[in-house]
């Protein structure tokens, strides 16, 4: 379908072609140089010590739950209002994902109240995610990991330059975990990284991404080794050259892509509350600065929000949803394992809520037609 206005979509220029280009030239396509750039550089714009790339933010999720120490039947405190890998990389390491509530209808993000409630003999860590680019409450929520001597891991797929207290997201936890798959605000097609400041962590997850090798290919045919041991039972995480020189490029266009997402989601909220007033807004009072990921809205108490993206759709404009709840699932529900506290409130969200449309290329003119449809569809279905 041609959509008049798409959900999302990428900013790939000259840079980026010449960036694959140069990889293709190089002939060595596996990690070598331009992931140890991007690497580093990555690491720099985060305020990180380590940060190490994988293929994708499903397996940094995987290593990060490993390297924190869970084992099978360990409970690991996780929002359900998120991507359903969230909960799956815990279930990898053979944990139990257990399901804490989110703040409010304000603040879609995991509830520090919640955690403690959750909270057992069997909790080994926490693991947030920053829903849209939006920072949890991190100083509340590790103070109460340290109460608890839990580690705390940041899914960081949504925070890509998102800041709290002048720290960016990713580095507040043990290990922060981000995403550059094709929807993100820094795109590889797929691709995604783990962060650091523990150089003992760093130094298991290098070993854990490439089949618990203690040195690498590049390294071999760098002459800096000759021979490897396998140290413990890794995984196939890397990522490729050409992916990380794309990655480099697309670091440099992040901050003024966020600036732009940032321009975006006022004239939104500027727009929905003049045409649109009761449709709900989260996040309109910030904590720290956000990158923008997403626009989430939620629809008014008792909206049909299959018809209301149907009409959306036939007026050309895409929208999503972020997310179903994970507990809803098929493969989650009725297991009690996964439920310790009422997830009222996540309930409630995860029925309203729908994504709007927010990438950098966006015009203003498109943010109208957008409030103008949603404007035109709430008038239909009263």
């Amino acid at each position: 379908m041609a959509w008049r206005v798409p959900l999302a979509d990428i900013d790939f220029g000259v840079e980026e072609e010449a960036a694959v280009l140069r990889v293709v030239r190089s002939r060595w396509l596996s990690m070598g140089e331009e992931t140890q750039g991007f690497e580093q550089e990555f690491a720099a714009f985060i305020g990180a010590k380590h940060a190490l790339a994988v293929t994708n933010a499903t397996a940094a999720l995987h290593l990060a739950c490993i390297a924190a120490g869970i084992n099978l039947g360990d409970e690991v405190i996780v929002p359900s209002l998120t991507f359903v890998a969230t909960a799956n990389a815990v279930r990898y390491a053979g944990g139990v994902p257990v399901f804490a509530d989110i703040e409010s209808e304000d603040w879609l993000t995991i509830s520090p109240a919640s955690i403690e409630r959750c909270i057992t003999d069997k909790t080994k860590a926490v693991l947030v995610m920053h829903y849209a680019g939006y920072a949890c409450d991190m100083p509340a929520i590790m103070d109460i990991a340290r109460a608890h001597n839990l580690p705390v891991i940041e899914d960081s797929a949504h925070a890509i330059g998102s800041e709290l207290s002048g720290r960016k997201l990713g580095t507040w936890g043990q290990i922060g975990c981000f995403s550059f798959f094709a929807n993100k605000n820094m795109t590889t097609g797929e691709g995604g990284m783990l962060t650091t400041d523990d150089d003992a962590l760093a130094e298991h997850l290098k070993v854990l991404r490439s089949h618990g090798m203690t040195s690498l290919s590049w390294d071999r045919h760098k002459g800096h080794a000759w021979t490897y041991d396998v140290v413990d039972l890794g995984f196939n995480y890397r990522i490729d050259e050409i992916r990380s020189a794309i990655g480099r490029e697309q670091l440099k266009k992040v901050g003024g892509f966020n600036q732009r997402r940032g321009e975006l989601t006022r004239l939104y909220r500027e727009l929905l509350s003049e045409l649109a007033p009761g449709m709900h807004v989260p996040f309109t009072r910030e904590r720290g600065t956000s990158c923008y990921h997403i626009m989430p809205v939620l629809l008014p108490e008792g909206t049909d929000r299959f018809q209301f993206m149907e009409g959306m759709k036939a007026e050309g404009v895409q929208t999503s949803i972020h997310y179903p709840p994970i507990h809803r699932f098929k493969n989650y529900a009725g297991q009690t394992q996964f439920l310790k506290v009422d997830l009222g409130m996540t309930e409630n969200v995860g029925r309203r809520e729908v994504t709007l449309p927010l990438y950098p290329a966006m015009k203003d003119g498109d943010v109208e037609i957008v409030v103008n449809a949603i404007q035109n569809q709430i008038a239909k279905m009263k």
